[in-house]
Parts: structure tokens; C-alpha cells; sequence
């Protein structure tokens, strides 16, 4: 309503609550938001809620609803929005000492890179004053240690505008330390038992065709490049040059576990307005291992066994391991036959409390 107030012609889209608070998708800039606040108001008004089978405004929204009723609330006779709630009863319960905009950022339309590009005001609202300060110290002191601000304040790295977005260039400090790192991952993954590996950036797109990738994950790969008549493509995992490597030879029972491991880079296609420091970039070097094995059940648990105690060892040497595990169980869209992933469905939780996985298994 303050929006509309200062701006008329501000087309309001939507505004979700978030984990931190709330953001409104309209297009403006940083500089606006103290004149926002200062118009926002809070009268003693009841929100009514309404059923609405037809407006003039918001119409795509409005189509790409199939349920009805569709819930729109009033502010007084002043203004009114489409939202789902919940909502506090009045607006004056809302404690205005307590509500702070925080910031702007540029995003998509309902995150479509080919609709038009908006402005989203971040906010958040708490209960008192003392909580809203406390909140606001707490984003203080993170920005104090935001990983980006330490990246140039230590000469670590930098991303160049000159070569594009979400890619990395890791400067001569940094890279003595990413060297140290994945010297001691190298050495504890050769301690046990594992073989290193080094494979291509790019391979034919046919491969990524038989893996699976282009039909399960073709929205976060490049475009495939063409080479004397060949389609080729850029990696986005290394799952399918293990596999070559697997199959490039007969092997016996007795070769068998065979582990290999890499630390490879892979390069995902991220819209720009998604990319954010190290946390979501265009090109990353990611750990990758693969245990082959000749039987089931008691092989994979030894084999998660070895695999929690290569971690440990990593963390004795060095608090920059972190062990965390999740378990992946089949769902819509899954790769596979019916027959692996109910075997390997049933077996993962126990599998991963034997290897000593404490609190809750995440299913997903």
C-alpha cells in the first residue's frame, strides 16, 4: 500500500514469507526504501477476507490458479492484495518499532530468465524492538565474516566481471590454501585404499544422453558445443567418466572393491541472479567417489564403514572436513529400475546406522 502510495503506477506481483522474514516483488531500487517505511502505517484496521473468481490485476497469477476459492484481504476500503495468510486479525497489532526493510535485489519473474526483471524489498517483522536489534547485530556480525567480504579484504579470490559471473579466480593465497586442502584429501582417500583419477571437462553429449543426465538434468547443463559434426558437452558431474573407466577392462572378483576418487570440476548453468560468492557459482571442483562391488548388503555396509572412517581421519588431521549424510530413496522422475531402488531403498537406513550416523536420517 505504501508502494502504491508513492509510486501509482508500481505493479504489486507477490509477497511470500521467507525463513528471515518476508519479500515483495515490485520494481524498485535501494534508494526508495526509507521513503517506504516512512509511509507505512498501521491503523487499527480489520483485514477482511474475500473469495475472488476474477480481477483485473494479476491476471497470470490468477490463471496458473486451478483451486478455488481464491482469498484476497483488505486494508480498510484503501487497498486489497491476493494472499494465501496467514494474517494477524488487525494491522495494528503489528508492533512498527518491530518492522525494518532491509534491502532490494533484482530477480525474475516468477524465475523465469525470459520474463521481465523486478525488484524484490526484503523486510522482516518480530514481535518487539529488542528482538528486531537483536536480529539486526546478528546479520552485523555475519556480514563482518561474509565469506565474499574476506575473499578480497585476504586477497583469496575474486570473481571478474570481464570473464563472467559465478567464476572463480582463486589468487595466489588462496590457492596455497585450496593446495593444502587437497594434498591431505588426496593423501587420506590413497590411505584408504582409494585409486585417483583425473578425466575431461567436456565429452561427447551422446554420453550424457546414456547417463541420463540430459533427460533428468538438462535445464542446469550448457549448451552442447559442436566439434567437426559432434555434439559435445561440458560436465556438470563426473559420475559417467568413473563408469567409463570401470568399463574399460573385464574385472575379477578378486579386484573387487575397486575405489577411485576425484576431485573434479563441474560447471552448472546458474541464472545470475542465483549465483552468490563460493555458495552458488557457474564452476566448482567437487569431491567425487565410487566404490564398485561384486555383492550387496554386507559389502556396503563394510563399505560405509571405510567410507565414515576415511572421514574421521580427515577430521582428526583438520576442522575443514565436515561429515553429514542424507539418504536418497526413489521419487518421481528417478533413474533407475524398480529393483535397485527398492533394494537399495530398504537397506540405506541401515546402512548408515551401522556406519555410525547419529539423530535423525533424512529421507528425500
Amino acid at each position: 500500500m505504501a508502494v502504491q502510495k508513492l509510486f501509482p503506477d508500481a505493479k504489486v506481483t507477490i509477497g511470500p514469507w521467507i525463513e528471515n522474514g518476508f519479500y515483495y516483488m515490485e520494481p524498485l531500487t535501494d534508494k526508495d526504501l526509507k521513503r517506504i517505511k516512512k509511509e507505512m502505517k498501521f491503523p487499527e484496521m480489520k483485514l477482511r477476507e474475500e473469495s475472488w473468481l476474477s480481477m483485473n490485476l494479476k491476471m497470470e497469477i490468477l490463471d496458473s490458479i486451478r483451486e478455488d476459492p481464491i482469498t484476497a484481504y483488505h486494508i480498510g476500503s484503501e487497498w486489497w492484495d491476493l494472499c494465501a495468510g496467514p494474517h494477524v486479525e488487525f494491522t495494528g497489532n503489528i508492533n512498527r518499532k518491530a518492522v525494518e526493510l532491509e534491502s532490494v535485489a533484482g530477480a525474475y519473474w516468477r524465475g523465469d530468465e525470459k520474463k521481465p526483471m523486478l525488484q524484490r524489498i526484503y523486510g522482516t517483522a518480530w514481535e518487539n524492538e529488542e528482538q528486531l536489534k537483536a536480529y539486526l547485530h546478528f546479520k552485523e556480525e555475519a556480514k563482518r565474516r561474509d565469506h565474499r567480504r574476506l575473499g578480497q579484504d585476504l586477497d583469496l579470490f575474486s570473481i571478474q566481471d570481464e570473464a563472467g559471473g559465478g567464476l572463480v579466480f582463486w589468487h595466489p593465497k588462496g590457492a596455497i590454501v585450496r593446495h593444502i586442502i587437497e594434498d591431505s584429501w588426496k593423501k587420506i582417500h590413497v590411505q584408504n585404499g582409494y585409486d585417483l583419477l583425473y578425466t575431461p571437462h567436456v565429452a561427447r553429449a551422446d554420453l550424457w544422453k546414456t547417463s541420463g543426465h540430459l533427460d533428468f538434468y538438462r535445464e542446469n547443463m550448457y549448451s552442447q558445443i559442436t566439434i567437426e559434426d559432434v555434439l559435445y558437452q561440458l560436465r556438470p558431474m563426473n559420475c559417467p567418466y568413473h563408469i567409463l573407466v570401470y568399463k574399460r577392462k573385464p574385472h575379477s572378483y578378486r579386484d573387487f572393491p575397486i575405489r577411485v576418487a576425484e576431485l573434479g570440476t563441474v560447471y552448472r548453468y546458474e541464472l545470475s541472479g542465483s549465483l552468490h560468492g563460493l555458495f552458488r557459482v557457474r564452476g566448482f571442483t567437487q569431491v567425487l567417489w565410487h566404490s564398485f562391488q561384486h555383492c550387496f548388503h554386507d559389502c556396503l555396509e563394510k563399505g560405509m564403514h571405510m567410507h565414515r572412517s576415511k572421514h574421521n581421519c580427515g577430521t582428526k588431521r583438520g576442522t575443514y572436513m565436515i561429515w553429514s549424510g542424507s539418504v536418497s530413496t526413489t521419487m518421481q522422475g528417478s533413474h533407475g529400475g524398480s529393483f535397485s531402488w527398492n533394494l537399495e531403498s530398504s537397506n540405506r537406513p541401515h546402512q548408515s546406522q551401522v556406519a555410525g550416523w547419529l539423530g535423525h536420517i533424512p529421507r528425500h
